[in-house]
């Protein structure tokens, strides 16, 4: 029995016979083929339904093969690849055409499985595009996930049995705790783990934004609407779509985002068509939600339908056995990034780096280990060679009576005080930069520049 492929491909050739030809031998093969007699028709079907693949002949009357192409990488730009089709006399154009974008030509007289084996390498290369940023994730963080910390193993193990499942899950826990890693681990081994997976930081963007990334905009929707373009939700295309810091979409898109997950259809801004999706939902953030809820500033519907299954990172400070494989794991990564060789930790930084809270979790200390090693001159990783942590400078003993030593508490916060100046001086204070690039929210870096009595300069 012929095995099923649900690599979708559009046919467009203005000659009936041709079309047919395609559609028959692909078919053969297991592909799903839907045909098109013109580059018009195509569009219009390309409008309510996504193909990776076109196969389009050059010469068509109305809208050609070179005019065509260069609509689809227009509006769907490398989601979809084209395979160009020519006679002998336009081979050279045809070859023109991938200089465009096209992803490979077949001439029209030679043998058809040279189509097939075109097919096979775009559907394959669309296949590792797909993948390639979860592998490599997955073989440079294979370290995250596992953990010496009960509630993390807990954690994992939840992740391992609700991968497969269709439901919409909500990853709750501190900004920099690793909640993205989370969300690729979980379609990495799901059914859907060789399709896409696009992440969307709902913080970055204003209402009327984050609607054109989601659902994607006609040609004039709007002002600054100059093209067409395609959603994340359509990109997704039977893979995962993570949505990081939905605490922070405005109520208006909790709305129709929740209609999409009703109905799995969606309309671009400006157009009345529906468009059936197919996307499995991650969200994440660092709010209380169910405060939001009673706030009025988030639907408890919309809650309900995001968080079948709830997963809690706890913070790093309460997952301190983990600590050393994350430094050795980042001061590997770094090393071999930087081509340094990092032969020691000195003892004094290597208290400070096991016994300091970060509050702004993994990603921080990720940060401060890649600068210690960037910056580090003679393979020891030490504090002093960095000004916002000058406070371990080596300093003249002579000079110094051990009265005058701080203590830990007394010495985290002279750091942290001094690292926030240091960050905000970078970020040219900054507030939402600053918070972004030290691994924090806005409101949590805010509340330490009010407890330290930091000047941002802001009247």
């Amino acid at each position: 029995m012929m095995q099923k492929n649900n690599f979708k491909i559009l046919i467009v050739d203005d000659d009936a016979d041709y079309r047919e030809t395609y559609r028959m031998l692909l078919c053969s093969k297991g592909y799903e083929i839907v045909t098109a007699g013109s580059a018009k028709e195509a569009l219009d079907i390309l409008e309510d339904e996504y193909f990776p693949l076109v196969i389009t002949d050059i010469l068509m009357p109305g809208i050609d093969g070179i005019e065509f192409l260069k609509q689809i990488k227009s509006i769907y730009n490398n989601s979809i690849e084209v395979i160009m089709v020519t006679g002998y006399g336009s081979i050279e154009t045809a070859v023109q055409t991938m200089k465009m974008g096209a992803f490979g030509y077949f001439i029209k007289s030679h043998d058809p499985e040279e189509m097939v084996l075109e097919i096979k390498k775009a559907e394959k290369m669309m296949e590792l595009a797909n993948i390639k940023n979860q592998n490599e994730m997955q073989n440079s963080n294979d370290v995250l996930f596992g953990s010496k910390n009960k509630e993390m193993r807990e954690l994992w193990e939840l992740v391992q049995q609700v991968a497969a499942s269709k439901a919409s899950i909500l990853i709750m826990g501190e900004s920099g705790v690793g909640k993205e890693i989370v969300a690729q681990r979980l379609h990495q081994i799901s059914g859907r783990g060789k399709r896409p997976f696009i992440p969307l930081n709902c913080q970055h963007y204003p209402e009327n934004l984050i609607e054109s990334e989601l659902f994607g905009h006609e040609k004039g929707a709007f002002t600054g609407a100059l093209t067409k373009r395609v959603g994340k939700l359509e990109e997704t295309n039977g893979g995962t779509i993570f949505l990081d810091e939905i605490g922070d979409m405005d109520l208006g898109t909790q709305v129709k985002l929740l209609r999409v997950l009703e109905t799995k259809q969606i309309e671009r801004i400006g157009s009345n068509k529906l468009i059936n999706v197919d996307f499995r939902l991650i969200s994440a953030t660092n709010k209380n939600v169910y405060e939001k809820v009673k706030e009025g500033t988030f639907r408890e519907d919309f809650l309900y339908r995001i968080n079948t299954i709830e997963i809690h990172i706890p913070p790093l400070r309460k997952r301190r056995e983990d600590l050393e494989d994350f430094i050795s794991f980042f001061l590997q990564r770094f090393s071999k990034e930087t081509g340094k060789s990092i032969l020691e930790i000195e003892p004094q930084t290597k208290e400070f780096l096991l016994n300091y809270d970060y509050p702004g979790n993994v990603r921080e200390l990720k940060n401060i280990i890649e600068r210690l090693v960037i910056l580090s001159n003679d393979g020891v990783l030490r504090m002093n060679q960095t000004e916002p942590m000058e406070f371990f400078e080596e300093i003249d003993n002579s000079a110094v009576v051990k009265e005058e030593l701080l203590s830990y508490k007394e010495a985290k916060q002279e750091f942290e005080k001094r690292y926030i100046k240091e960050a905000l001086l970078a970020c040219g204070n900054n507030i939402t930069k600053t918070a972004e690039r030290m691994g924090m929210s806005r409101r949590q870096l805010f509340n330490k520049i009010v407890e330290y009595k930091i000047d941002t300069g802001e009247k």
